[in-house]
């Protein structure tokens, strides 16, 4: 890692692994690429992996970072698991509405909502 401060913080909660985004910025291409490395590692150290990320504290995110997203929801897909998002910022979902991502990801208003969904 470039900084001592981790990307992501995870915890499990009722059979699902929870993402916590640290960073308030997901722009830099290394950032990035250690996030898709750390999230690939947790996906395939499961069988079936349910995987909720939280992006509470994300302001801003870069298109690159949303291809990292994609990348992981097929992953997540052919290992029999499902892939939710929670808590993304307004300004932030527009990109997704605009990109149509709203309709490949499903996406929650809070993270306690996407773990009932499950």
């Amino acid at each position: 890692m470039a900084d001592d401060q981790p990307h992501l913080t995870l915890t499990e909660q009722a059979g699902v692994s929870v993402v916590a985004f640290n960073d308030r910025k997901i722009l830099e291409e290394l950032s990035i690429r250690e996030i898709q490395e750390e999230l690939s590692a947790l996906v395939a150290s499961r069988d079936a992996a349910n995987l909720l990320l939280n992006f509470e504290k994300v302001e801003h995110l870069s298109s690159a970072a949303l291809g990292m997203l994609i990348q992981l929801n097929d992953q997540v897909s052919k290992q029999g698991g499902r892939l939710k998002l929670s808590d993304i910022r307004p300004q932030i979902f527009q990109v997704f509405k605009i990109t149509r991502l709203n309709r490949l990801f499903e996406i929650h208003d809070s993270a306690a909502e996407a773990l009932q969904a499950f």
